[in-house]
């Protein structure tokens, strides 16, 4: 068959590197891709909103499913658009429609749904700027550190946890000004919950589910969990403390009501849940939802899939998962991302990229890079992630960092403790 993946980060390279190993793919295209990308597809260059280009590309070259990596294309309706057009019925799509998608794209929807389903997750409020003073007579009713949550799509940067009443305050006030542009016109207040995060990943019809390997990843740029949030510095897989003994209790408490919720709700969701969890106590529940892969977390949780990602494809579109069993590999894999010089911040673009060719212990997805005129080069902020396995995390660690050192740019950047705390 024919695939169109939409995307262009590490994500959609670890998507495109794993269906490219099917035996029922045909052809693969990445809209707009990268430069990793096109090693094992075909780069189209369409961007992910341009929903009339990208139909027009699936017909003209005879498309049979779309895969959507990232969220934006997803709240913005791309599934609708393809399943209301009937000349384009007939492609499947992975990722839910604009309602479902708002699971992401709104903290407050996502937080009522959880509520509705009796999901378990932190006490919280919404706010808007005509809400201001009740938003911080809220917070004096809460215990630090205080937490903070553009309501909509931020780029992974709309979150702020602060320790400080008054800074909190004054943050809010931010926000809802304007911080994070009409992400943060409505701000979502919670309780702080104190524990351990990981991920977990469900690709779902609708109705049933099946589960990938779980991945714990590593947001802060600095060592020690310290400085500003980005999109990923590195993720493992599997994680030492998630046993059998929470992992039912996730399935039970948290993802069959999540699913068993779309159906009631008649929504129209195949493809991909991230479920961004954390440990308290004993006991998990959700800080988010995500409507598709995570990332870092892509790039270790699809080499350890031991499964045939397409045929699970197909499986999602056909209603056939509750029958479907996924494998696993059971070695560690690890992930590392290198990233450019002054990221999450203002950040240099076009820095030659030199050594890859060194690296054989490690697989490279490729994030913010592009080919010009033969060289490689810089293109975003986080730049590559090697991820490696091995019978340990330490082992498969190792191996990342070896690795990281034959590749050279100007301002490389990473963290040397990922994985380190577990």
């Amino acid at each position: 068959m024919n695939i169109l993946l939409l995307g262009s980060g590490g994500r959609e390279h670890a998507l495109a590197w794993k269906m490219a190993q099917s035996p029922k793919l045909n052809k693969l295209f990445v809209a707009p891709g990268n430069a990793g990308t096109s090693q094992v597809a075909q780069n189209v260059d369409l961007a992910v909103n341009d929903f009339e280009a990208i139909a027009t590309f699936c017909l003209d070259k005879e498309v049979n499913m779309l895969v959507v990596g990232p969220e934006d294309p997803l709240v913005n309706g791309i599934k609708d658009f393809f399943t209301k057009q009937p000349d384009l019925q007939h492609i499947g799509v992975i990722g839910p429609d604009a309602e479902s998608a708002q699971l992401e794209g709104s903290k407050e929807y996502c937080k009522q749904f959880m509520e509705k389903h009796g999901v378990p997750t932190a006490a919280y409020q919404s706010f808007t700027a005509e809400s201001l003073a009740e938003g911080q007579a809220f917070l004096e009713t809460l215990a630090a550190p205080y937490v903070l949550k553009a309501d909509g799509l931020a780029g992974g940067k709309g979150v702020l946890i602060i320790d400080n009443l008054e800074e909190a305050k004054t943050e809010l006030a931010s926000m809802l000004s304007g911080k994070f542009g009409t992400a943060s016109q409505k701000v979502v207040i919670e309780e702080f919950l104190d524990g351990i995060e990981f991920s977990v990943f469900a690709l779902t019809d609708g109705k049933d589910y099946v589960l990938l390997p779980v991945a714990k990843d590593y947001k802060r740029i600095g060592d020690g969990d310290t400085g500003l949030n980005t999109g990923g510095m590195g993720a493992v897989s599997p994680v030492s403390f998630v046993d059998d003994v929470l992992m039912r209790k996730v399935e039970e408490q948290i993802v069959k009501p999540t699913i068993d919720g779309f159906a009631k709700d008649n929504m129209d969701y195949t493809g991909f849940v991230f479920f961004g969890l954390i440990k308290v106590g004993d006991e998990p529940k959700v800080i988010e939802y995500n409507v598709r892969l995570g990332d870092p977390e892509t790039e270790v949780v699809l080499p350890r899939l031991k499964s045939d990602l397409v045929t699970l494809f197909e499986k999602t579109l056909n209603g056939e998962l509750s029958s479907t069993t996924v494998e696993h590999n059971t070695d560690a894999a690890c992930t590392v991302m290198v990233v450019s010089e002054g990221y999450p911040g203002a950040y240099p673009k076009g820095k030659t990229i030199s050594g890859l060719e060194n690296v054989s212990e490690s697989l490279v997805f490729h994030a913010g890079t592009k080919n010009d005129q033969g060289k490689l080069q810089t293109s975003g902020g986080r730049v590559m992630a090697f991820t490696s396995y091995g019978n340990t995390q330490a082992e498969a660690l190792k191996k990342s960092y070896q690795s990281i050192n034959k590749v050279c740019f100007e301002g490389i950047t990473f963290r040397k403790d990922i994985g380190f705390d577990l």
